[in-house]
């Protein structure tokens, strides 16, 4: 039995120190899933605590046909999507015509690494004015290490769909951080 198959049994049973481990193991995961997409804060939290309500409540039908984690993300990512639909908040598409290339900096001295700190904060603040679906994208593959077929599974999209979504989101971070750049070396 796996790590996550005993979790899961002793949370069936009842067992309040089983709970409390499932939501310490899956609660960065969570944040990062709902605080992407929602930008209240009160709301951050309420949505959480109702994700870890509805795994509770689903855990007995959960079957092990993906790994807990992916399952728990797929929970988190739909009950915040529909918060957002909730709230009337439109989702954008963007046009095909994008292009991207990796932008990989190595800071060797301290002023570097503060410029580099602060273009890390600059990365942020980017990525929370792309649509949520492109938010979503980017954190579950580049925080949360998670693969395609993974992301797949929890934005209920096929995987090409999520690749092109990647996509275009780097390439608009990439043209926010350009343009960026550019002010600030006036």
């Amino acid at each position: 039995m796996t790590d996550d198959q005993s979790l899961v049994s002793g949370v069936i049973r009842g067992e309040e120190s089983a709970l409390r481990a499932l939501i310490r193991k899956h609660e960065r995961l969570v944040a990062h899933m709902v605080g992407r997409l929602v930008k209240e804060e009160a709301d951050r939290q309420e949505l959480c605590q109702d994700v870890f309500l509805k795994v509770y409540e689903k855990l007995p039908e959960f079957g092990f046909q993906s790994k807990l984690s992916t399952w728990i993300a797929t929970i988190a990512y739909r009950h915040a999507i529909n918060h957002l639909r909730k709230h009337r908040m439109v989702f954008e598409d963007l046009p095909d015509d994008e292009r991207w290339t990796d932008r990989f900096i190595n800071h060797e001295n301290p002023g570097e690494q503060l410029e580099a700190k602060d273009e890390e904060e600059q990365v942020f603040k980017f990525i929370d004015m792309l649509p949520a679906q492109y938010k979503a994208i980017l954190t579950l593959y580049h925080v949360d290490s998670m693969s395609y077929a993974e992301i797949s599974e929890i934005m209920n999209m096929p995987e090409g769909t999520v690749k092109s979504y990647l996509f275009r989101a780097r390439t608009m971070l990439k043209e926010k951080l350009n343009k960026y750049t550019e002010s600030q070396r006036l």
